[in-house]
Formats: C-alpha cells, sequence, structure tokens
C-alpha cells in the first residue's frame, strides 16, 4: 500500500508537466495574469506545508529537537546554493530570458528527485503527511511547469520537444521517492522532512513571494494577498480541521 501511494503520487506529480501544453494555447498577458495568483497560491500553500505539517511532525520523530533546525537550515541552504550555482530559478514572467535551457532542465531533474524523495519519507513517517507535503509540492509544481514550458518554447524549441523534455525532467520525482522508499529499510529517511521545510520555505520566500510583490496594481496585490491567504488557509484546514 505504501509503494502504491508512493509510485501513484510520484506519476501524478510527474503528469502536471504536461500542463505546460496550454501555455501555448493561451495569450501570454492572458496567461501572465493566471500564473501570478497560483504563485500566491503556492507560496501560501508551500508554507503552510511546512509549518503546519512537516515541522511538527519533524519535531515529533526526531529526538534531539536541535537536529530539526540543523535540517531545515540545511535545506533552505541546499535550495540556495542550487540557485546560485546552476543558475536555476522558478520565475514566472514569460519576458524574462533563463540562461541554458538545458541547464534548467538538469536543475529542475535535481529539484523533482529531491522533490520526490522528502515526499515518499513523508508518506513513509504517515500517509497523511505524505499527502499533505504533495499537495503543497503539486500548488508550486503546476505554475512552475507552466511557465518553463512557454520558456523553453520562446528559446527555440519546439513544443513537442519541449513537452517531451520537460515531462522526462519531471520523472525524476517519482524516481526519487521510489529510491527512498527502497532505501528506507536500511537508512532512516526522517531526517528528510525538515530539509523538505526548508526547500518549501526557501522556495517560498525567495522565488515565489517577491513575484507577487513586485506588481504595483493595488488591485492586483490584493488578489496575490487573498490568494497567498487561501494557500495558507488550505494547508492550516487539513491540518486542523482533520480534513
Amino acid at each position: 500500500m505504501m509503494l502504491f501511494w508512493i509510485l501513484g503520487s510520484g506519476l501524478a506529480m510527474a503528469a502536471i508537466a504536461l500542463v505546460g501544453v496550454f501555455s501555448v494555447l493561451i495569450k501570454a498577458d492572458t496567461l501572465q495574469k493566471m500564473l501570478l495568483p497560483l504563485v500566491a497560491f503556492a507560496a501560501g500553500a508551500l508554507l503552510g506545508g511546512a509549518y503546519f505539517h512537516m515541522l511538527p511532525q519533524a519535531v515529533r520523530v526526531i529526538s534531539d529537537a536541535m537536529d530539526v533546525w540543523n535540517y531545515l537550515v540545511l535545506g533552505f541552504l541546499f535550495f540556495f546554493i542550487l540557485e546560485q550555482f546552476l543558475h536555476w530559478h522558478h520565475s514566472h514572467h514569460l519576458s524574462q530570458q533563463k540562461p541554458l535551457t538545458h541547464l534548467i532542465l538538469l536543475a529542475d531533474a535535481l529539484h523533482n528527485f529531491i522533490g520526490g524523495a522528502s515526499v515518499s519519507a513523508a508518506f513513509i513517517l504517515d500517509i497523511r503527511l505524505g499527502i499533505t507535503a504533495w499537495l503543497a509540492a503539486a500548488a508550486h509544481e503546476l505554475p512552475q511547469e507552466l511557465g518553463d514550458f512557454a520558456v523553453l518554447v520562446h528559446g527555440g524549441w519546439s513544443k513537442r520537444r519541449a513537452l517531451l523534455f520537460n515531462f522526462i525532467s519531471a520523472l525524476t520525482f517519482p524516481l526519487g521517492g521510489l529510491v527512498t522508499y527502497f532505501l528506507s529499510h536500511h537508512i532512516n529517511f526522517e531526517f528528510l522532512i525538515p530539509f523538505a521545510a526548508g526547500n518549501f520555505i526557501y522556495i517560498a520566500s525567495a522565488d515565489l513571494i517577491p513575484e507577487i510583490k513586485s506588481t504595483k496594481s493595488m488591485r492586483q496585490a490584493l488578489i496575490h494577498l487573498l490568494y497567498f491567504v487561501l494557500g495558507l488557509g488550505v494547508l492550516w484546514s487539513i491540518r486542523y480541521l482533520h480534513l
């Protein structure tokens, strides 16, 4: 049953990469209007997943409380280094150019592998924790995949090639999940829970929130705030209302 959850959730996450095709069927300005509210929702969901679910669970299962914060900082630092040295950034502004499309795919594949490993570790600890970790990650993947696909096409890739390689990159998510599952019989992966929380906090704080704060329209700012609070609220509800 556990393997089913890990494999099924991993393949479902990889399938999200296929939604990128819609980014070429929608006008760029319309897509941009859709993306930023989704980014705001994703930021709230990531922070809600980290603060309401993953960190409380990590405190319960890791005996040394200081280790929780050490792994949290390590997860935050790891993704900062990933951006710094692989020039990988979650930008959802279609007008911005990203350097080296192949490097983007490589960095996304690494990110997806770590994400799959982290969600798998959450499922191993508690199926409900795994589901909420997956939901928070999926909320982030949707606008990311829409933006990445559009950037690849804008960079000269054919739609078919961009869709194929974006999907292949996403398949490292279930791969990371399976590797973690089979190694969990020999290695304790509890540390991945606060590590993943650090990942979520970094992406939300360093990548997503700055984008939704850049708007000069009060109306758009209020819409982004509403979606951000909605993302937090959904994860809060799952935690406290036991949905």
